[in-house]
């Protein structure tokens, strides 16, 4: 059964509310409980304080002090609120008791009566709170004296009380409810609003966004979140169409190569050397595809979760990448080091072998033969980092936030010439990302190029 989320803070407020006001009842009844026997007890030994004085024992006889005392009228009616009295022996057989007991005789406990408590019990019909204390004379104890009260009064007080907040409890508990759930029903029309403006947001309409309430608190922050969501769904929304029409135009130029080269063959017979050039044509059109979906399957796997890392010593790593750098493109390469110990960091390694090839064959094609490629290894507070610098034709300033992008290629006159698809700095974007290697790139126009690689994670 599904409770929707009104009705589940409603239920929990409640039953939180529930305890506290069940705890509270409870200190109330007990306050009032204890209030009620501390004002009995005080008046029971208020009357024990006055007779003790006035009834003694002596050789088993009663004695008084003032007759008329022991014969006064409380002592002597069942009135509103009784005083019993009832002399006993040290056995506990009565030898005289006030005339309102009647027939009735009060309870006899001689271990309670050293302490002067007050306990509560029945007297015949009669529910009465008791006090005994000892008599006294000459120094010996000659037995007891029981004053009882009657508690029928307090006890109809106190189940009064009882069945008073009994009636109101479950009353509270529904008035909490109701006032929970409306109280909960006002507190999440903003979720609602935000709810409702969210499913209006499609595909089509990502370029909306939730309007942001005040003041600014957890709604605002949440709807804060989504709308940030939405932004970054919108901006991977715009690559992925750029991408598409990227990938669809590059593949689509060596495709038309391709089927404008067999036309031209099968238009008429062809010498030997005409079919062989036009095979060449046709067959540098694959290779482009080739390495153009080669490129687009390696962007795609890089970020599909997290990269196993191994340990990988850097400065070895990058010496033998720059030999093998020198070895293909024919180029000199330096290599340098302020280090004179190993650097070990957790990388993926084909992954930061890949980032290296791609940065490398860059330096290579847009600098020229005669200048210099220089790769730096090295630790900067405690950062291990790669530096790839050339002397080239270098990056314009305004170019400088594109040239991740796919297929992005700074438009001018000495580029044009060089070969390649702009997917090489994207690969590098997303694998440094995915290794938590902070890539960053300085450039200025005709004086080359520096891209470095800072690691993170340091060992």
């Amino acid at each position: 059964m599904n409770v929707s989320y009104k009705e589940r803070i409603a239920r929990r407020l409640t039953l939180v509310t529930a305890l506290i006001v069940l705890v509270v009842f409870a200190i109330i009844y007990l306050v009032v409980d204890f209030t009620v026997i501390q004002s009995i007890d005080r008046e029971l030994k208020l009357e024990t304080d006055k007779h003790v004085g006035q009834i003694f024992l002596v050789n088993g006889e009663i004695r008084f002090v003032h007759k008329d005392e022991w014969l006064e009228q409380e002592h002597s009616q069942i009135q509103l609120n009784p005083i019993f009295i009832e002399i006993v022996d040290m056995q506990g057989i009565s030898m005289d008791r006030s005339p309102n007991l009647g027939e009735n005789h009060l309870s006899f406990y001689p271990d309670r009566a050293k302490n002067h408590e007050a306990w509560t019990l029945k007297t015949g019909s009669r529910e009465v709170r008791q006090m005994q204390i000892p008599l006294n004379h000459a120094g010996k104890q000659e037995g007891y004296m029981l004053v009882a009260k009657s508690f029928e009064d307090a006890r109809q007080l106190l189940n009064n009380l009882r069945n008073i907040l009994l009636i109101l409890y479950p009353g509270i508990l529904i008035s909490l409810f109701l006032a929970m759930r409306f109280l909960a029903g006002k507190s999440i029309q903003p979720i609602k609003k935000i709810i409702q403006k969210t499913n209006l947001i499609s595909q089509s309409n990502l370029n909306e966004r939730i309007p942001v309430a005040e003041p600014n608190d957890e709604i605002a922050q949440l709807t804060r979140s989504i709308n940030d969501l939405l932004a970054r769904l919108e901006q991977s929304l715009i690559r992925e169409k750029q991408f598409t029409s990227d990938a669809s135009h590059e593949l689509r130029t060596p495709l038309a190569v391709m089927r404008g080269t067999l036309e031209v063959l099968i238009r008429k017979p062809r010498t030997s050397e005409e079919y062989v050039e036009k095979i060449k044509m046709a067959l540098v059109s694959i290779d482009r595809m080739s390495e153009m979906i080669d490129q687009l399957l390696s962007l795609a796997r890089a970020g599909k979760g997290k990269m196993s890392r191994e340990e990988v010593e850097l400065v070895s790593f990058t010496q033998n990448f720059v030999k093998q750098l020198q070895k293909d493109s024919g180029r000199e390469i330096t290599f340098e080091t302020n280090l004179s110990t190993p650097l070990f960091t957790h990388v993926n390694e084909k992954s930061l072998q890949m980032i290296l090839n791609n940065l490398g064959q860059n330096a290579v094609k847009y600098s020229d033969q005669l200048t210099g490629i220089q790769v730096q290894v090295g630790s900067h507070e405690g950062a291990p980092f790669i530096a790839i610098k050339d002397e080239g034709k270098g990056i314009a300033t305004e170019s400088l936030d594109k040239i991740f992008d796919p297929f992005y290629r700074e438009i001018s006159d000495s580029s044009s010439s060089i070969q390649g698809l702009g997917l090489g700095l994207a690969i590098v974007k997303k694998l440094a990302l995915e290794s938590d290697i902070q890539l960053e790139v300085d450039s200025e126009k005709g004086k080359g190029s520096e891209f470095r690689l800072i690691f993170m994670q340091e060992i």
